[in-house]
């Protein structure tokens, strides 16, 4: 498959990589031609992968991942382009996190709006589906590192998009049954809003290997 990645940080290429050791093309993009990570991860990752800017990234693939950080995710699109978009699905892995000049955390948007929810306004022919915003990303693409089941969520408003993202997790590791429909793309708020929560507790084990598991009942 061919996957298009918005974003050079550590989340795009940790996806990037993992994307192309299960033998797909990913196109990894940037803001500039110019980025050095963009060809540093290419040359590293190996065959299979490539960079180029946003809208380079975006025409590449059949299912494109904003994995950009989520107070720059809607300009980073908007230079992606909408046509680029429209009729794919697009997994947003971002969260709007705000810190302050001395480190204080907030969100933006948050309670009645989410990142998922405006991009989802903003390109209504694009199939988006939120994911992997509540986990680290060495866990987004390998959920073993943790031991036992745990849960990740995922929300959209198209019931195809969602099926064909828990798939493309499933490749990563993710059985469908630790995979939680929270619905439609509203429930972004939920899953952004838990990530100053999920910091706090970063803070309390002095690590990011760690991830929610929901008891069900018997």
């Amino acid at each position: 498959m061919r996957i298009g990645i918005i974003g050079t940080g550590m989340v795009g290429r940790t996806l990037g990589s993992k994307l192309v050791s299960l033998g797909h093309r990913v196109t990894l993009g940037s803001r500039t031609k110019d980025n050095e990570k963009g060809p540093a991860w290419a040359a590293e990752a190996g065959p299979g992968a490539q960079c180029g800017t946003f809208a380079d990234a975006a025409a590449f693939g059949e299912v494109v991942l904003n994995a950009t950080g989520g107070t720059v995710a809607l300009a980073a699109l908007r230079a992606a382009g909408a046509e680029h978009l429209a009729g794919k699905l697009l997994i947003d892995v971002s969260n709007p996190l705000v810190f302050g000049p001395e480190g204080q955390v907030s969100l933006d948007p948050v309670n009645t709006d989410s990142v998922g929810e405006r991009i989802q306004r903003e390109f209504p022919e694009a199939r988006v589906v939120k994911a992997l915003n509540t986990v680290n990303c060495d866990l987004m693409v390998e959920p073993g590192r943790l031991s036992g089941e745990h849960d990740l969520f995922i929300a959209g408003d198209d019931a195809a998009a969602k099926a064909e993202a828990v798939a493309l997790l499933g490749g990563f590791g993710w059985p469908a049954e630790w995979i939680i429909d929270l619905g439609d793309i509203t429930a972004a708020r939920a899953t952004e809003m838990l990530m100053p929560f999920w910091l706090r507790m970063m803070g309390h084990f002095g690590s990011a290997e760690f991830n929610y598991s929901f008891r069900r009942p018997a």
